[in-house]
């Protein structure tokens, strides 16, 4: 059997495009991947999902699967291992699975990257963050740390101003690498203090909470223990593109590079949400995404075909 299209990633994206695709009767199939769900199944409270004042991330995922199933999407715990965009139809493995299919959206997303010390994945999500627009509203009035000095950084500390009590910058080398104009105005924000040329080593918490950060200094070895009630963890992302190596365009950081909205450089191959988007990453805009690529993969399947 040959599927008009399969989805690979089960994020905003990939649900969404599952969605329109199988209510416009196209045989689709989901190749869920490592993290069914996405990055959204890791955070707790959702406040910025249009019609829902508040809910949880797991919840609002659990509702888009369904509703994509609901209209006949086929949806597999698998992720994908290998491609073949060189034969048409287009080869998917997954595992010891192969599939076939005349297009392919791929949704598999982006991963933050991570401090790697003590504490972090304990705390997250209980006080560890990598998303100041989707958390700063849960740190009103409180005290929290930003690691990091890049563009992702500075765009996290400016928005994180406007909620917190005081933003500590914990950055490794001497200066802010960012370039962004907004680097300009945190530099004097009152609410921000720099710690330079550190990183942190542990983060410790109460059980339930993060609590304090452990700072290291690079040259010194110094320690010093910072009390906290949130780390935003701000040092870039990993596009999830490794397996389309060779096969597609991909930008130097290793993001797809799309044409005409969410053609990849394969005929009959589509992208959408992080995978390809390194400025927005939000649930709605990869939502908005996985629509468009669905529509496009039907354009493409009534003209060409």
């Amino acid at each position: 059997m040959t599927y008009d299209v399969i989805i690979l990633g089960s994020g905003p994206a990939g649900l969404t495009a599952a969605l329109y695709s199988a209510r416009n009767k196209l045989k689709t199939l989901v190749l869920e991947g490592n993290q069914p769900g996405g990055q959204l199944t890791t955070t707790t409270t959702v406040e910025n999902w249009p019609g829902n004042i508040a809910i949880q991330g797991p919840d609002l995922m659990t509702n888009i699967r369904e509703h994509a199933a609901h209209y006949g999407a086929e949806l597999a715990t698998r992720a994908a291992t290998a491609v073949d965009f060189a034969q048409y139809p287009y080869v998917i493995t997954a595992g010891k699975k192969t599939f076939s299919t005349k297009t392919v959206i791929i949704a598999t997303g982006s991963s933050n990257k991570k401090l790697g010390c003590l504490g972090e994945q304990e705390y997250f999500a209980k006080g560890v963050a990598t998303c100041a627009t989707c958390d700063a509203p849960f740190y009103k009035d409180r005290d929290v740390i930003v690691v990091g000095g890049g563009n992702t950084a500075v765009t996290e500390i400016e928005h994180l101003t406007h909620f917190a009590q005081s933003v500590t910058v914990v950055h490794i080398l001497e200066q802010l690498t960012a370039t962004d104009p907004i680097k300009d105005k945190i530099l004097h924000h009152p609410k921000v203090t720099f710690i330079y040329e550190s990183t942190i080593k542990e983060i410790k918490g109460n059980g339930t909470h993060v609590t304090s950060a452990i700072i290291e200094h690079q040259k010194t070895k110094a320690l010093t223990e910072i009390r906290t009630d949130g780390i935003f963890i701000a040092i870039g992302f990993t596009p999830n593109t490794q397996l389309f190596q060779g096969q597609l365009e991909l930008d130097q950081y290793g993001y797809l590079i799309l044409q005409d909205r969410t053609c990849t450089s394969k005929r009959g191959v589509f992208a959408a949400g992080d995978v390809s988007d390194y400025r927005y990453r939000q649930a709605i805009v990869s939502a908005g995404a996985g629509c468009m690529a669905a529509l496009d993969v039907q354009a493409f399947l009534a003209k060409e075909l």
